[in-house]
């Protein structure tokens, strides 16, 4: 029997994906295939090139000064995120330039969005690091990547959770991570900024990452202030993955759901890898009877 596992979207929530593959293995569950939109790309692709190990060890050590790091303040309007450190993090942690999926030992593949069609991309040929890039492209943060004369950008718009990707390549039973369950209606506390430390760049930067994360209303002149514009991004991707994960899943059910709790988690706040991955531990172990009845009878 082939197991599939798909590895949805959630931005900084991914993490959990890493406790998720851990616990799995632990209980005897070995994926032969892995697909993955978004952040769950990414968490594959170290899985299939045997660099998760690695992966964990460094989200487990990223502060919040480090994501800083990641991010710039620029004009161009076209993202926010430094390519360039990006480029060097996911070599050294996720896979080489040169490594090609062909060469993997389990099947991978990464979606991604087509953004002149708004057609869902598989991508399960070529370069692993190629493959990760245009899904991670997260609107607002990312600007649009170029390939095969396409402009891609992260495959949660139109899937944010790859099952039918995990059956198209040939899975028997399929694990699906939905990282977004619990998000809608949820409001994240935004976080108390900290007092400036003297790194005028890094506290922009750090504000920017608050900004980006929705914000729960105490008050009732807070209700009637307009949210501001990285929050209403933010909260429309999660609505929107929300609202077409339930009808895909509608009509292609995973054989097993697993749903970590994360809404607590902002959507850049990759310093809580510790957090995001013990609740994916946690979620396996709560959903661990129905897994084993679900293999036991497959």
């Amino acid at each position: 029997m082939k197991i599939g596992l798909a590895l949805g979207g959630g931005s900084a929530r991914g993490w959990s994906h890493i406790g998720v593959i851990e616990a799995l293995s632990e209980y005897g569950i070995t994926p032969d295939i892995i697909c993955g939109t978004s952040i769950g790309s990414l968490v594959g692709a170290a899985y299939v090139s045997d660099n998760l190990k690695q992966l964990k060890v460094w989200t487990e050590s990223l502060s919040k000064f480090e994501t800083a790091r990641f991010l710039e303040i620029n004009t161009s309007l076209k993202g926010f995120v430094n390519k360039k450190r990006l480029h060097h993090f996911l070599n050294k942690h996720v896979a080489d330039d040169d490594l090609l999926i062909e060469s993997l030992e389990k099947k991978y593949a990464a979606v991604a969005t087509d953004l002149e069609s708004g057609r869902e991309v598989w991508l399960n040929k070529g370069s692993v690091i190629d493959a990760v890039w245009s899904p991670i492209s997260l609107p607002g943060l990312f600007p649009a990547i170029r390939s095969d004369n396409r402009w891609l950008v992260d495959g949660g718009l139109v899937n944010p959770v790859p099952i039918s990707v995990c059956r198209a390549l040939g899975a028997d039973a399929v694990i699906a991570v939905n990282l977004n369950g619990d998000i809608v209606g949820k409001h994240i506390q935004k976080p108390v900024k900290e007092p400036n430390n003297g790194d005028r760049f890094v506290d922009k930067v750090t504000d920017f990452i608050a900004d980006y994360t929705p914000s729960v209303f105490t008050s009732t002149e807070d209700k009637n202030t307009a949210p501001g514009l990285f929050e209403s991004i933010a909260s429309s991707i999660n609505i929107t993955q929300d609202r077409i994960t339930r009808s895909r899943m509608a009509g292609d059910p995973p054989d097993i759901l697993l749903a970590p709790k994360l809404s607590h988690i902002g959507l850049l706040e990759f310093y809580r890898a510790s957090e995001s991955i013990s609740e994916g531990r946690a979620c396996v172990q709560r959903m661990l009877p129905e897994i084993r009845h679900v293999f036991n009878e497959t």
